[in-house]
């Protein structure tokens, strides 16, 4: 199955930016959390999020990442997201892995998931369980350029999703570009979500120009059963936040969904 995710030879070599990608030096690793269906209340998807050694939070690691080092980073992360769920068990699990990439950090699409999928083939993970999202924290400095890698990885197999999905860069004009598989909505759009027509009527609407797109949506950032009833309501099926499980440092950790879709917690 992973020859048939790996492109044509075009890429044996790779391209000069990957052959002369600087490294990233300062060790970090991973944590994990889950993006829970609500329809069939199970583990959707596992996302990893970047951690210092000791558990720090990712903006001790990612202050430090620049444009010399950014292509060696964003390497590293695929890499140790890969290794730290297979030693976390998700194989034992149907649930698939999400893993942050920097767009920008691609210099060849075809070329630059070759190291992915090396490490893939080694820990005897099916490369169609991955999905790699992106978010615009800066402007993309080729919006056709990214257009392309998402058709490439879409095409080999892998899930796309949009980050942060309301916010910053990340928004209808990404969407009109490009159709990824899922789209995440932003935590601002989330929260208090129960307590705000507007936010109910804006949500509702992303909602159902998605489904009319055919790309799924995740909502981020829930927090309160109030918040949860309001997305099953509107219709959201893919839930990630604090109010099912808080990230678990090298581990994946475990929800409860007795406790989360009981009546009382749904109503109360």
């Amino acid at each position: 199955m992973h020859e048939r995710l790996t492109p044509p030879s075009a890429v044996a070599a790779g391209c000069k930016g990957c052959r002369d990608g600087a490294t990233f030096d300062l060790p970090f690793s991973m944590a994990f959390q889950p993006i829970v269906d609500i329809e069939q209340e199970c583990v959707f998807a596992y996302e990893a999020l970047v951690r210092g050694m000791g558990g720090e939070s990712a903006s001790s690691i990612l202050s430090q990442v620049s444009d010399a080092n950014r292509y060696g980073f964003d390497q590293q992360c695929r890499v140790k997201a890969i290794e730290a769920a297979t030693r976390a068990g998700i194989l034992a699990t149907p649930a698939r892995l999400s893993i942050n990439f920097l767009p920008n950090a691609v210099y060849s699409a075809a070329a630059c998931i070759q190291l992915t999928l090396k490490t893939a083939r080694a820990n005897a993970f099916p490369s169609d369980r991955l999905i790699f999202e992106f978010t615009e924290n800066e402007e993309m400095a080729d919006p056709q350029h990214v257009s392309k890698i998402i058709a490439t990885y879409q095409q080999m197999g892998f899930g796309t999703a949009i980050d942060d999905f309301g916010a910053g860069y990340a928004g209808l004009n990404l969407l009109a570009r490009f159709q990824t598989d899922l789209i995440k909505l932003d935590m601002d759009l989330i929260r208090g979500l129960d307590t705000s027509m507007p936010q109910r009527m804006i949500v509702g609407g992303v909602v159902r120009m998605c489904d009319a797109l055919g790309v799924k949506v995740i909502a981020e950032g829930i927090e309160t059963a109030g918040e949860l009833k309001a997305l099953r309501e509107i219709g959201v099926r893919y839930i990630q936040g604090f109010y099912f499980a808080k990230p678990g440092f090298e581990h994946l950790p475990e929800v409860h969904f007795a406790v989360q879709f009981g009546q009382q917690s749904l109503t109360g």
